[in-house]
């Protein structure tokens, strides 16, 4: 005599049990993956708005100059220690620090500045135009941020 498996009226309530459970897991699992993406961003953007006011802070403050123009000091030097009228540094000068570090971009996880050369690649954090005094995010997603 042949015996067929057949499901019961119970393992299908259960099987469906299951799938209920796991949908209303994935339902409050996923919105916080994508909001901690969108909160990064929103940092992303607060960081490169800090830095770009800071720029506009040191131009006004040396004349009109942009950071790492001085002779012997780099971009990164200009923002975070103080500097003279001329844009050389001075510990004891009036002028910066004008940021305690560079920020980390959250894209790539680097807070490096790259000076000139090509926008974008994501080999450093950041990228300053000492021609353009633009500064933007240097990865080829967000190139010209």
């Amino acid at each position: 005599m042949e015996t067929r498996r057949r499901f019961t009226k119970v393992r299908i309530l259960l099987a469906a049990a299951v799938l209920v459970i796991l949908c209303i897991f994935a339902a409050i699992v996923i919105p916080q993956f994508s909001s901690a993406s969108t909160e990064s961003r929103g940092q992303l953007f607060g960081d490169l708005q800090a830095v770009r006011s800071q720029i506009e802070l040191y131009k006004i403050h040396h004349n009109g100059e942009l950071p790492g123009t001085a002779a012997g000091v780099s971009f990164v030097q200009a923002l975070t220690q103080r500097t003279n009228a001329d844009g050389s540094l001075n510990p004891a000068a009036r002028y910066g620090p004008y940021m305690k570090k560079i920020p980390v971009n959250h894209y790539n996880g680097l807070d490096t500045v790259k000076i000139d050369g090509v926008l974008g690649g994501g080999d450093h954090g950041w990228h300053f135009n000492t021609t353009t005094g633009k500064f933007h995010i240097d990865t080829d997603k967000h190139a010209g941020l």
